[in-house]
């Protein structure tokens, strides 16, 4: 049982790192370069509003049927994302796959709370860690491969048979006693929230491209998404079992661990999405060289992860998540150091650093909150703290994909008149840097291009330090002494 579990676990880790090796190669057969980072977003949002839901029908119907839902839809979304004719397809496909995502993840670490005392939990979480591990590590080597070798349609399609695997190590062997507990769900809070966060997302990745940010439609776009999160806010208020409790924003250590987990996302999916860009793009190197890159990160995270047990039993939680804020905000300076000579091995270490941080902070939150509850509640909190990690991670993404939009179309605007006749108007002339050795690319514009790719990661480097930043002060609201608790802790 606990196998079909760290299955289920390396999936969607699985996932996540071979979509972002395959991204440059992605752009150049689909196009839509402007729109590649909705193709974290829609998952990313898709997976935030569905998360808290989740968790309520996992209190109400049990951990085992909802998790099931969860691996099929993630499957579908994957082949259909495989079959994807062009970049808005894919967007939406992965939508589908988010919707599937919101169950994976969450679902399984509330079972390992329900099944393990925070004591044993130290010594388990160092098993999924090291599935997790393996997830990560063979996924940018798989990633990479796949892309040089094959077509980037095989990182969806593989997901298929390992899915299928995860359901029947599931369905076979975990079985489960259910309290079956009633429950309201917030149907018009997670629609609610999807509309604004989905409005906010779209005027950050068009604003100073499509339209200036200063525009009729720029300015309709918050407003409608400023009027959507108020209203959000009203149901929430009044929802018998809102998505984002208010009794939530009670516990120090509750509050502190949530908005520390949004930072987190923030800051981890910078590398994750944009790394293997910066690597092929910028640095001319091969998917395969960009995969190992990321897969430092992936290899430090559950390294890191798998000691932190014994750190937080010593420490408490909060020390021991601001060590990883700390060492993240490390990590981001040695990105932001990186020049346009640097070498892969060079943002390896970096992301190496950054592994570390995040391997400290993100599983001792998880194991944080779910201490500070009883069994009825440790599905709405752990699916609340990955609610505002994936919210992070969504409103991240399109920040530092606005960051980089934003900066290329300043760049290219500024071409000097010989190249710009080799240059695509719109930011699809990205490509030319992820393909330089095709026939019929143009060198020297291939060249600018890069440096302009240089120049809008770099600013996304430096946007991690802010959200290390960002870690660190919200970790200081919860209490030194929230050590674990002896037992599952109370309400």
């Amino acid at each position: 049982m606990i196998f079909g579990l760290m299955l289920s676990m390396g999936l969607t880790a699985l996932d996540g790192t071979i979509v972002s090796t395959a991204i440059p190669s992605i752009v150049r057969d689909l196009g839509g370069f402007a729109l590649f980072p909705w193709v974290f977003s829609a998952y990313l949002l898709v997976q935030a509003v569905t998360i808290p839901i989740y968790g309520k029908l996992a209190d109400l119907y049990g951990r085992k049927p909802v998790l099931l839902v969860g691996i099929a839809m993630f499957l579908v979304g994957s082949a259909l994302s495989g079959l994807s004719w062009n970049m808005p397809a894919l967007v939406v496909f992965r939508g589908l796959q988010g919707v599937g995502a919101g169950a994976v993840q969450p679902i399984t670490m509330t079972v390992v709370g329900d099944m393990f005392t925070v004591e044993e939990r130290a010594r388990v979480q160092g098993y999924f860690s090291s599935v997790f591990g393996i997830s990560s590590v063979i996924g940018p080597a798989i990633g990479g491969l796949i892309v040089q070798y094959a077509s980037w349609h095989w990182v969806f399609y593989i997901n298929v048979p390992l899915g299928l695997a995860a359901a029947y190590m599931v369905s076979a062997h975990f079985h489960e006693e259910v309290r079956r507990l009633e429950h309201r769900i917030d149907y018009a809070g997670a629609a609610t929230l999807a509309a604004a966060t989905g409005l906010l997302v779209l005027d950050l990745l068009d604003g100073g491209v499509a339209f200036p940010w200063a525009s009729a439609p720029s300015l309709a776009l918050l407003g409608i998404a400023a009027a959507l999160a108020a209203v959000f806010v009203r149901i929430e208020g009044r929802a018998a079992e809102p998505i984002l409790p208010l009794w939530v924003l009670r516990q120090p250590m509750l509050v502190g661990a949530n908005l520390a987990s949004m930072a987190i996302g923030a800051l981890s999916i910078g590398p994750s999405s944009f790394l293997p860009t910066f690597v092929q793009g910028t640095m001319g190197a091969t998917p395969v060289v960009a995969g190992a890159v990321l897969a430092a990160m992936s290899v430090a995270w559950p390294l890191a992860s798998s000691q932190a047990g014994r750190l937080y039993l010593r420490l408490g939680f909060r020390d021991t998540a601001l060590l990883g804020s700390a060492i993240a905000f490390v990590a981001a300076v040695l990105f932001s150091l990186l020049p346009p000579s640097a070498r892969p091995w060079q943002a390896g270490v970096a992301s190496f650093v950054m592994g570390v941080g995040l391997g400290f902070c993100a599983v001792t939150l998880v194991v944080g909150v779910q201490s500070a509850v009883d069994w009825s509640r440790r599905g709405t909190v752990t699916g609340a703290q990955m609610f505002t990690r994936m919210l992070g991670s969504t409103l991240g993404a399109a920040v530092y994909g606005a960051i980089l939009n934003a900066a290329l179309s300043s760049w290219l605007a500024r071409a000097p008149r010989p190249l710009a006749a080799h240059l695509p108007r719109t930011l699809n002339a990205a490509a030319l840097a992820m393909s330089p050795g095709l026939a019929g690319v143009d060198r020297a514009a291939a060249a600018f291009v890069r440096l302009g790719l240089y120049a809008g990661v770099h600013r996304i480097f430096l946007g991690l330090g802010v959200a290390a930043l960002l870690t660190f002060a919200a970790l200081w609201l919860m209490p030194r002494r929230a050590a674990p608790l002896a037992g599952d802790g109370g309400g």
